[in-house]
């Protein structure tokens, strides 16, 4: 059977439907008017979607790596998480924050925080929603408990996990973060919030508004932006001049011609290989340099 045709206009419906106001009926009906047909809408729906099945790229018994439930303090309350850390190593590692999407943590991030770990960082991927009970099974209920967080619980829980990494066991003092989606913006907020984080990347993450706030930034930035993603994209602008003027230390790179998302490999419609491995070979070498 022949891979449906997924258009610019559906993936933008999907977009509107995960980020903003349109709700899940709403978006099967208009994805039912640009597909042609309720059958090719229930075809293509899953395509534009994550796919919770889709293989890791390094297996959780990979004998190369360690990985572990852990529990730690929050902002309020305990946070829980997935560490990470190479099986072997001949000296202090510096430490990385994996930061989830609005789907909460689940086993393509932790798969992320793995791929990490085997870059020689110890590797911790919280899950921001801790305070609510968890990430539930259920994405579109994560993204609803995630909407309905106090922004500043999040914030919190990264100052917090960033504190929490710099005394870690084996680790050299050194803490960066990497987020996407939602979790980039959270990285972003995090660098206005924790003075003491060594590098932050985010992935097509929302920008600080003020720019008194983001002249509080001290860690040098990498920001990583989809070309389609117009939403996104919108802000990009004024967070250059408002880094520029508070002469902050941030390199920005724009993938052209892929949409938000485009890191995620479990999902068909967005991912883009050549795109992600690019930036996912500048973010290594960045926190590479930062967190030696």
């Amino acid at each position: 059977m022949d891979k449906p045709l997924i258009t610019q206009a559906m993936i933008d419906a999907y977009d509107e439907y995960t980020h903003l106001t349109l709700d899940r009926r709403g978006f099967m009906d208009r994805l039912t008017r640009l597909a042609g047909s309720g059958a090719a809408a229930a075809a293509i729906a899953p395509l534009l979607a994550a796919n919770s099945a889709s293989a890791a790229q390094v297996a959780a018994d990979d004998k190369r790596i360690k990985g572990e439930d852990a529990t730690f303090k929050g902002g309020k309350g305990e946070i829980k998480g997935y560490l990470v850390r190479p099986a072997e190593s001949s000296g202090k590692l510096g430490a990385v924050i994996v930061i989830h999407e609005n789907r909460g943590l689940n086993e393509h991030i932790r798969d992320v925080a793995r791929r990490v770990a085997l870059e020689g960082f110890i590797a911790l991927a919280p899950d921001l929603l801790s305070s609510e009970g968890g990430t539930p099974a259920n994405e579109d209920k994560a993204r609803e408990m995630i909407s309905g967080l106090d922004p500043a619980q999040p914030i919190a829980d990264g100052v917090a996990t960033v504190a929490y990494l710099k005394t870690i066991e084996g680790g050299n003092g050194k803490v960066g973060a990497i987020g996407f989606c939602w979790g980039g913006g959270q990285v972003n907020m995090l660098a206005v919030n924790a003075a003491d984080l060594d590098a932050g990347v985010a992935y097509y993450g929302a920008q600080p508004k003020d720019e008194a706030a983001i002249a509080k930034i001290h860690a040098p930035l990498l920001l990583h932006y989809a070309g389609l993603d117009e939403r996104i994209n919108a802000g990009i602008e004024a967070y250059r001049k408002a880094l520029d003027a508070n002469h902050k230390q941030y390199t920005v790179y724009v993938y052209d011609g892929v949409n938000h998302a485009f890191n995620n490999d479990t999902s068909a419609a967005r991912y883009d290989k050549a795109a992600a491995d690019l930036a996912w070979g500048r973010t290594i070498a960045f926190l590479k340099e930062k967190l030696a």
